[in-house]
């Protein structure tokens, strides 16, 4: 096995170049899901460029990424657990106290909150997401596309979903706390 030094751009890519395909292999057996299991890859290799001053450039890389993987995947299963039943929570006590107008009110103004956090992102971090996300184009298409390199397409998307999933959960947030105001 291969050991590696992350000391620059370069040499990430040429891990992420030699790896990825074998990690998402391994992610997508987990979680049965391309898409998750492309995103749960592109976290793998933000977090390995995030922990790269701590890694044993003397030890091999590859059993790192597979940890790395395998603690992803948990954590996403864990939080989805967490999620589904406070979802299964906010629906049971939303069917006992909404009309049907009020939950497309409320869809809209999710609707609403979605398109200001896509707002919210930089041009082309928001040109990067709508071309991934929304209009369904690979990370090697987009990299084409913009000239950039699929890890800098990661980073973009991974940097836009966080700064996504915190303007709507804060604005949740703040919706929750209006209502309980208002009854």
């Amino acid at each position: 096995m291969a050991t590696y030094q992350l000391k620059d751009e370069r040499s990430f890519n040429e891990v992420y170049n030699l790896y990825s395909a074998k990690i998402y292999a391994n992610i997508l057996k987990m979680v049965k899901d391309p898409d998750l299991a492309q995103e749960l890859l592109q976290d793998v290799f933000v977090k390995l460029w995030e922990k790269r001053a701590l890694i044993d450039p003397e030890k091999p890389i590859e059993p790192y990424l597979y940890q790395i993987a395998k603690n992803q995947v948990y954590d996403h299963f864990r939080k989805g657990s967490a999620d589904k039943k406070v979802m299964a929570y906010l629906r049971a006590v939303g069917s006992e106290s909404y009309s049907h107008i009020e939950e497309d009110l409320m869809y809209k103004e999710s609707v609403q909150q979605y398109l200001t956090a896509l707002e919210q992102l930089s041009p082309k971090r928001r040109r990067v997401f709508t071309l991934c996300k929304i209009e369904g184009k690979s990370y090697f298409e987009v990299s084409n596309l913009l000239g950039i390199s699929q890890s800098t397409v990661s980073d973009h998307l991974l940097k836009a979903n966080s700064k996504i999933r915190d303007y709507m959960t804060s604005a949740e947030i703040i919706g929750i706390i209006l209502a309980l105001f208002t009854l």
